[in-house]
């Protein structure tokens, strides 16, 4: 599998069906351009399986990230879960992204949930928990790539826009590719006009936005194959800076020096469903 690529269609969805790909994509193209998608009665095989042009618009993306020495953006992660009574409830996250190639890399998420930092030096990683006071440190590899996996491996630290950290965007999300195709433009995401492409592999379905002039992502919602639900995952991009300079202290934090430390593992697991202690809101779960 792609090292870290994809970590967000891994997580979040399924490889579809070519069938159940393209209905999908049609319910949710408001101005289908493919003939295709102009005339339902078209087999979904008839269908290019990775249009040119969506993989040049997914290409140039990729290198406009590629290329920026440092990043800033904000990130607003929204999911959904199932209620007590059935229909999915919304969650969100924010997290303000700082990253400095080819080794340094925050992330700072104030909320909702339970506010989380996770600094990444070089050197090391560190995981805190400002409201508990607590910190986790392991020893990191010397990229982002590899700290970013090291993190997800050891702590189940993930981050649902992984793939706009990762060194080689275009070559983590087209290993297993199976459908690429475009669908149009918005001038509603972002407040600029971006292009619409959707992708899928075995695992997952997602619809991507990306600025028609900059290349920035915008938006990426996506679905999992094996999840019955259908449950939606977005992240929404915002606050792009790109090679802008970078404080040299920026990526350690000196609250985590005088932290109480815990050990650098994946969270126990929730508790059963069944729980009287439940509480009537469950903030996200997602390990940031």
């Amino acid at each position: 599998m792609p090292m870290l690529g994809l970590f967000l269609l891994q997580v979040c969805l399924l490889p579809l069906s070519g069938l159940w790909i393209s209905q999908l994509a049609s319910a949710q193209t408001p101005q289908p351009k493919s003939p295709s998608a102009q005339n339902p009665s078209t087999p979904a095989s008839s269908q290019p399986a990775l249009e040119p042009k969506a993989l040049a618009i997914l290409k140039a993306t990729s290198d406009r990230l590629a290329a920026a020495q440092t990043m800033t953006f904000t990130a607003v992660s929204t999911y959904e879960s199932p209620s007590r009574i059935g229909p999915p409830l919304v969650y969100t996250t924010t997290s303000d992204v700082t990253l400095q190639r080819p080794d340094k890399l925050k992330v700072i998420s104030p909320g909702d949930g339970p506010p989380s930092q996770f600094y990444y030096d070089g050197k090391t990683i560190t995981a805190f928990a400002p409201n508990e006071n607590l910190v986790a440190i392991k020893q990191a590899p010397p990229t982002i790539d590899a700290a970013l996996q090291a993190a997800y491996e050891d702590g189940a630290v993930y981050f649902p826009f992984t793939d706009v950290l990762v060194a080689n965007l275009y070559k983590d999300i087209t290993d297993g590719l199976k459908s690429a195709f475009y669908v149009g433009q918005s001038k509603v995401i972002g407040g600029t006009t971006t292009d619409i492409i959707a992708i899928a592999n075995d695992k997952v379905f997602a619809q991507v936005w990306i600025g028609t002039t900059d290349k920035l992502p915008r938006m990426i919602r996506a679905v999992y194959k094996d999840d019955p639900s259908r449950l939606r995952h977005q992240v929404a991009f915002s606050n792009w800076k790109l090679d802008v300079p970078i404080a040299a202290n920026a990526f350690t934090s000196p609250h985590t020096t005088t932290a109480k430390k815990i050990e650098f593992k994946a969270p126990d697991p929730p508790p059963a469903p069944s729980t009287p202690s439940r509480p009537a809101f469950e903030p996200p779960r997602l390990t940031q």
